[in-house]
């Protein structure tokens, strides 16, 4: 069963991500956007066929599969996110190393192990292509890149001696160190990313131009009303604005940059 309503890149606390999905889907409703018959939630099966679906509602996901394996959506617009590192609707990477490690750069992770969530993730990934191109070493930079699957694992792949470094999103760190601080004890921010257009909220094709207005309505009444201030805060939302795919071109730009230097994988 697919969920056409869900944000489920940043439900580090599943609690307060259900609040903020009700949240959003009461506000649809008082917008003229009904959502009886929309399932909400997390999605059940994987992520690309959650965002791929003919009748998705909302949801949030990443820039780079944005741009490279979605191109039946239609961008909502972007959150605002206030976590350290955020600018606007952008965001950046903070490279995580062991804390023994925290007086290093990047260059000195040659040859070393890497976790990386996915390799379609902006945050995990192609922001890491375009910083090793930036530093003009032969490919590949890395001696093993282990794919964990999440953020979160990736962190766990560094502490547990699996792997010395990783790219993680910045929100994903701010609200991994509120919750669940035991996971990055022993860990540290040793560097960060350049900022990137944040994670694009999406609708289908299919969504007429007035039910995306409504929903733009919606998302921005969540942002600005005193009413929603707490959970706004609880998940590192201060704002929104509508928001083309056209910023999102910039990924490419980094991803092809790299492959001219020659860095096509790590």
């Amino acid at each position: 069963m697919i969920n056409l309503l869900a944000f489920p890149m940043y439900a580090v606390n599943r609690a307060d991500n259900e609040v903020l999905t009700s949240c959003v889907r009461a506000l649809l409703d008082k917008h003229g956007v009904p959502t009886g018959d929309f399932l909400s939630g997390w999605p059940q099966d994987n992520l690309l066929s959650h965002w791929r679906h003919p009748h998705l509602l909302l949801s949030q996901t990443c820039g780079f599969p944005l741009m490279t394996q979605l191109p039946q959506v239609q961008t909502v617009g972007c959150f605002h996110y206030t976590a350290p590192g955020c600018d606007g609707i952008h965001y950046r990477s903070v490279l995580v190393a062991r804390a023994t490690d925290s007086h290093q750069t990047l260059a000195d992770f040659r040859g070393k192990r890497v976790a990386c969530n996915a390799r379609e993730s902006q945050s995990g990934y192609n922001v890491l292509l375009k910083m090793v191109a930036s530093l003009d070493h032969p490919a590949p930079f890395f001696k093993r890149v282990v794919i964990s699957g999440s953020h979160r694992q990736s962190l766990r792949e560094i502490k547990r001696g699996a792997a010395d470094i990783a790219a993680i999103d910045c929100i994903t760190w701010a609200l991994l160190k509120r919750h669940e601080p035991e996971l990055i004890d022993g860990l540290t921010v040793m560097g960060e990313s350049p900022l990137a257009p944040g994670l694009p909220l999406i609708t289908a094709q299919s969504t007429s131009s007035e039910t995306l207005s409504r929903i733009r309505a919606a998302l921005n009444e969540l942002v600005s009303a005193a009413h929603y201030r707490q959970i706004c805060d609880d998940m590192f939302i201060g704002g929104f604005s509508d928001v083309t795919r056209q910023p999102y071109s910039v990924l490419l730009d980094w991803r092809d940059e790299a492959a001219r230097k020659g860095v096509t994988q790590m």
